[in-house]
């Protein structure tokens, strides 16, 4: 099966402006100046080798982890706002966090887990919320099968399907992912990777850190490459992706199998 066509470039409005952000553990920089922009409608990777700071980056920018440099969410109306660091004031500026760990509650069911998503909008009517979750069971069928079953029970995949599911009952304009395919069979990440573009063709940003680079880089409308905390690279995905000295550091003897799970 061939990969989802990108859409054609289009300079769409900035969602997400960092500039110069800095994050240190004491006296340790993790991360070091990075500067990253994520427009509307589009998937923008991370990659870099292990220890690089991309988790640490996705962190500051969600306000897990204190941080300076600036940070500024567009709003509804395309208005650039920094309205502080902390979690809470992200979600209401509608960015979602998929973290590594996935962090589910393991001892509730599939679906009070997703409902848990939408906090935010719990005032609304309860068709609404009932709308949000069939959207998500749309996406993610297998979710639907076993919505009573608790969170603890469902294999690796089913768990990721949750993480992104319940994010995506945030509604988020901008939806962040920390190593989605991490200890994923292949035709798990295959089904997350064609997921992923079916949300950029709804219009939801993506701001995605991946360890499979040729996989996120063949789906992704631009790129930045971390190295030891700083930005060594940045540009088109796929020209980033044909760069040789990326094939050689991230891609090399693997290229071939990483492309297969975004394809």
């Amino acid at each position: 099966m061939n990969a989802v066509p990108k859409p054609a470039v289009v300079e769409t409005p900035l969602l997400l402006d960092v500039s110069d952000l800095q994050v240190s553990y004491g006296k340790i920089n993790a991360v070091t100046g990075v500067s990253l922009r994520v427009r509307q409608g589009v998937i923008v990777t991370v990659v870099g080798p292990n220890g690089a700071g991309k988790t640490t980056l996705m962190s500051a920018i969600m306000g897990v982890l204190p941080s300076s440099g600036r940070i500024v969410v567009a709003d509804e109306a395309g208005v650039a706002r920094d309205e502080g660091r902390g979690i809470a004031s992200r979600v209401r500026s509608g960015i979602g966090l998929v973290p590594e760990t996935r962090a589910l509650f393991s001892s509730m069911s599939i679906e009070d887990n997703l409902r848990l998503g939408a906090f935010r909008f719990r005032k609304e009517p309860k068709a609404r919320h009932a709308d949000a979750l069939e959207e998500v069971f749309t996406l993610f069928p297998r979710l639907k099968e076993r919505r009573q079953q608790e969170a603890s029970t469902l294999s690796g995949g089913e768990r990721q399907m949750l993480a992104l599911g319940r994010a995506l009952m945030g509604r988020p304009r901008l939806l962040m992912l920390d190593e989605p395919s991490l200890g994923l069979a292949p035709l798990i990440v295959r089904e997350i990777f064609r997921i992923l573009t079916r949300l950029r063709e709804r219009g939801v940003s993506i701001l995605l850190v991946e360890q499979n680079a040729l996989a996120a880089l063949k789906i992704a409308d631009y790129a930045y490459v971390l190295e030891l905390g700083q930005v060594a690279m940045e540009g088109p995905a796929d020209v980033v992706a044909a760069d040789p000295r990326v094939v050689q550091a991230y891609l090399g003897s693997q290229a071939k199998h990483q492309a297969m799970l975004s394809s």
